[in-house]
């Protein structure tokens, strides 16, 4: 009779040494190292880390792990939270074009995103929609931005617009 998964058996095994021989041969391997990539003595000797003849670890060369690799430190300037940018209304949407034109300008030495915010309100001051957007802007740049009304039906009944002239900071 015949066993179903019997086959896959060899692959699985296959499988399992590719992976262990990339493992070895990337340097993943487990054992005890120190951070030089040279193998550590034995318990014998007094538990100092030197390397032994026989390990080869003199042959290969030293690998840092990328802990002990230093890394630059952030400016103060790059941790501090960025001034927020204004925004000024360009057109407002309508029928004709169902979009809201607004320019975004930051004010800082670094690019960031920032919260623009939209209402589109009736002709009797309703607000019918409100958007609250990220706007990504360059560093002492004005970005145009534009944002369609998707409500179905709002487009037409919208007398006009009013956005909030701080658009607040909210990430990189």
């Amino acid at each position: 009779m015949y066993m179903q998964g019997r086959g896959l058996r060899p692959v699985v095994l296959a499988v399992a040494v590719v992976v262990s021989l990339i493992g070895l041969s990337s340097g993943c391997a487990s054992g005890d190292h120190d951070d030089a990539g040279s193998a550590s003595s034995t318990a014998s000797d007094g538990g100092t880390k030197k390397p032994s003849a026989s390990s080869g670890a003199s042959a290969r060369p030293a690998q840092t792990s990328p802990s002990s690799t230093p890394s630059a430190s952030p400016s103060p300037e790059d941790t501090r939270p960025l001034k927020d940018a204004t925004a000024v209304l360009v057109s407002c949407a309508s029928p004709q074009d169902p979009r809201a034109t607004v320019k975004v300008s930051n004010p800082n030495t670094r690019d960031g995103s920032f919260a623009v915010k939209i209402g589109f309100l009736d002709a009797s001051g309703f607000e019918m929609v409100k958007t609250r957007d990220p706007v990504w802007a360059a560093a002492g740049k004005t970005e145009t931005y534009r944002v369609r009304v998707t409500t179905a039906g709002v487009v037409d009944h919208i007398a006009r617009c009013v956005v909030e002239p701080r658009a607040a900071w909210v990430g990189h």
